[in-house]
């Protein structure tokens, strides 16, 4: 599922698929929507009327809208193309170890509704849970009109490695799941599209096409996600990096001390035993001496909140958290030099408080001054990224480039 380069492409030529230059005009009206016809054609250095036949086979299909006639200094005003997105419905299914989430969204990842209960212990009983609960949302969403056609598919992510291929969840350590086949029974039940990914990757995904900010331009930097678990979604070149048997990106589980704590996985010292929220968790309990608080029922939004007020234990706790996350994000950028890395995850909204620490320990753990200043940058809506990482497993395909040759 590559992403398009919209600032270096080449147009196709009769030898190649006309497919290639729809996908071209889609994705730069995509990125640059509202645009014109106009615009269009100078960005693509084409004559207008080259465009014509693409652009009203995009508006037939649904997947591109055109605006009423927009104000204009002199002459025919011209009407503006954008991507629809209203309308294309997509559910997102977000599975934690004690907690699975589920929104109706539209492709753009507007959430019109939203449900979630408690993940069971076994796939087979979750493929139940998730068909009833996908079911419900539509039911009340189209009010018992048949739902056939509204919704485009179901994007699911897990905390774990995916086989893209099959669908099925490798290994899933926090889960307990060894080659659980979650895509197929889904997709039985369903009728529907049934997309499978793992959240570091989906929460990669969701930067890479994003409809609008900052990141639309960027096609080369890694997704940490620090929560439940820690894993890490490379893009390179607009795309994301699987591996020969789509495990790339397990970096969580990258021993930083053979003596460390006992990770989800059974070995020692990984990274996630050192960054994760259970980590964060059992810190600030060493920290508060124990007494104070309870680490059943503490949380690392519950240790934020006393940061924010000024508690010590808590403040030294999210300091470590940050040097933590540091000294693994500096294997990251040694290992594959990212234009830039985001961070998602609970923790980050502490970012004032980690943000020194971890640049200090991502200093230590590279070599070269280029290294050093790799930006690094919080996830703005770290609650709902993986979430939008399931969505766009459905809606991307639709902008993906398609394979040629």
């Amino acid at each position: 599922m590559r992403k398009l380069n919209t600032r270096n492409y080449r147009l196709a030529t009769r030898s190649t698929p006309r497919e290639v230059n729809r996908q071209i005009v889609l994705n730069l009206i995509r990125e640059h929507q509202p645009i014109s016809r106009a615009e269009l054609s100078r960005r693509m250095n084409v004559r207008r009327a080259a465009l014509t036949d693409i652009v009203r086979e995009l508006i037939a299909s649904g997947a591109v809208s055109e605006s009423a006639p927009s104000a204009a200094v002199r002459g025919r005003r011209p009407r503006l193309l954008g991507v629809r997105t209203s309308g294309r419905l997509v559910v997102a299914v977000d599975i934690r170890p004690g907690r699975t989430s589920l929104a109706l969204a539209d492709f753009s990842g507007s959430i019109v509704s939203r449900a979630a209960f408690d993940t069971p212990a076994s796939p087979e009983e979750l493929v139940e849970e998730v068909a009833v609960g996908v079911g419900r949302l539509l039911h009340e969403h189209t009010g018992g009109v048949d739902s056939e056609g509204i919704c485009h598919g179901v994007g699911l992510v897990v905390p774990g490695m995916v086989d893209r291929r099959t669908g099925k969840v490798l290994y899933a350590p926090r889960l307990g799941w060894r080659n659980a086949d979650l895509r197929d029974p889904l997709q039985e039940r369903l009728g529907l599209p049934v997309h499978v990914e793992s959240a570091p990757i989906a929460c990669a995904l969701a930067r890479l096409w994003s409809f609008a900010g900052e990141t639309r331009g960027v096609n080369n930097f890694a997704y940490v996600s620090v929560s439940d678990g820690v894993g890490v979604g490379i893009v390179v070149r607009g795309d994301v990096l699987r591996g020969e048997d789509h495990t790339a990106g397990e970096i969580g589980h990258v021993s930083l001390d053979p003596n460390g704590p006992v990770c989800a996985c059974g070995r020692r010292g990984c990274w996630e035993a050192f960054a994760c929220s259970a980590a964060t968790i059992a810190r600030y309990v060493e920290e508060a001496g124990g007494s104070r608080t309870n680490r059943a029922v503490i949380s690392v939004e519950e240790i934020i909140r006393r940061a924010q007020r000024g508690e010590k234990a808590a403040i030294d706790t999210l300091t470590e958290t940050g040097r933590q996350i540091g000294r693994g994000l500096g294997a990251v950028v040694s290992a594959f030099n990212p234009k830039r890395v985001y961070v998602g995850g609970e923790v980050t909204a502490a970012w004032e408080l980690l943000e020194k620490p971890m640049r200090e320990a991502l200093i230590e753990g590279t070599l070269t001054d280029a290294a050093h200043a790799t930006p690094v940058y919080p996830d703005a809506n770290p609650a709902e990224y993986r979430l939008l990482g399931a969505v766009t497993l459905v809606a991307a395909p639709s902008f993906a480039l398609p394979r040629v040759g």
